[in-house]
């Protein structure tokens, strides 16, 4: 090997190795201050919950799993476009014609997302669910065909707890719409239908005071109860009954739990007045005795 081909090779060999030491060097520092930024939004988000009273939009659980899915996507394509470029300049320096290669690797890539344009849909759903911060860990969401409670975010499918245990395993690129239901708040709603001929202000009030007794009640119902029950008015009126439309606003997940509790002292509370309720139909039970050949047997005492 003569003298000027030892000096070409080593040249290119001391090129290639320099290429390949920056790359891996700004792939280190490009990784490290990528995962910096994420450490920084998540301290930013966490004091801005604080200061917001600490919803549950942003439960830790849920912001460490964001800020890790965000992070690894940022990571990886940082690490895919560095050593991508070293790699061509590599074979640049090495005078190997890039022009087929890239011509060959753009149909492949064409065949590719033929292929599996599912699965890319399905990463780039996973990618702006998570960059929008749509729903995270412990929240219950309404995905279409499943609903139930968020386990597991992947950027390809979302792991959903269903009410009787079941596992629901949803493509991101699937989910057309979703209902998020632990983000803010919720409302608890009772349609409390009285007969007619009762006074609407005395049941208004009897409402408002049940509702005022549930929220200072203590725990657990202090906590799931967040403003005063609001009596919204007459939802309708008939010659038989009248219906009186309340709701509250209480915590994400928890519209159910208030409602049966409240549903409870409202009845306790008309009760005692001696307001009489009715139901759906219309039907009193004095209304049901006092029918022609009625065989209703008295069960009180």
């Amino acid at each position: 090997m003569s003298r000027e081909n030892w000096e070409a090779w080593l040249g290119t060999g001391l090129r290639v190795a320099l290429i390949v030491v920056i790359a891996f060097v700004l792939r280190a520092v490009v990784r490290r201050s990528i995962s910096r930024l994420i450490k920084r939004m998540h301290r930013d988000d966490k004091r801005r919950t604080g200061r917001s009273g600490g919803s549950l939009l942003a439960s830790p659980e849920r912001r460490i799993q964001r800020a890790a899915a965000i992070g690894s996507v940022l990571r990886s394509a940082a690490s895919v476009m560095v050593l991508g470029t070293a790699a061509l300049m590599v074979l640049s320096q090495l005078e190997i014609e890039l022009g087929p290669l890239i011509a060959s690797a753009g149909f492949l890539g064409v065949a590719i997302g033929f292929g599996a344009r599912n699965l890319v849909t399905d990463v780039l759903s996973g990618m702006f669910m998570l960059l929008e911060d749509q729903y995270g860990v412990g929240d219950r969401i309404d995905a279409g065909e499943a609903t139930g409670t968020v386990v597991e975010i992947g950027l390809r499918v979302t792991t959903l707890r269903g009410e009787s245990g079941e596992l629901w395993y949803v493509r991101n690129g699937e989910i057309k719409r979703v209902a998020n239901l632990s983000q803010g708040w919720a409302t608890a709603q009772l349609d409390i239908e009285v007969r007619a001929d009762a006074d609407y202000e005395q049941v208004r009030k009897l409402i408002t005071g049940a509702g005022e007794e549930l929220r200072t009640a203590g725990s657990p119902w202090d906590e799931l109860v967040w403003e005063p029950l609001e009596v919204l008015g007459l939802e309708s009126v008939t010659l038989d009954s009248m219906v009186v439309k309340v709701r509250a606003r209480t915590m994400p997940g928890k519209a159910v739990t208030v409602e049966r509790e409240l549903r409870r002292r409202v009845k306790q509370t008309l009760d005692e007045a001696g307001i009489a309720q009715v139901d759906p139909a219309g039907v009193t039970l004095e209304k049901l005795r006092a029918a022609p050949g009625a065989t209703l047997r008295n069960t009180e005492g």
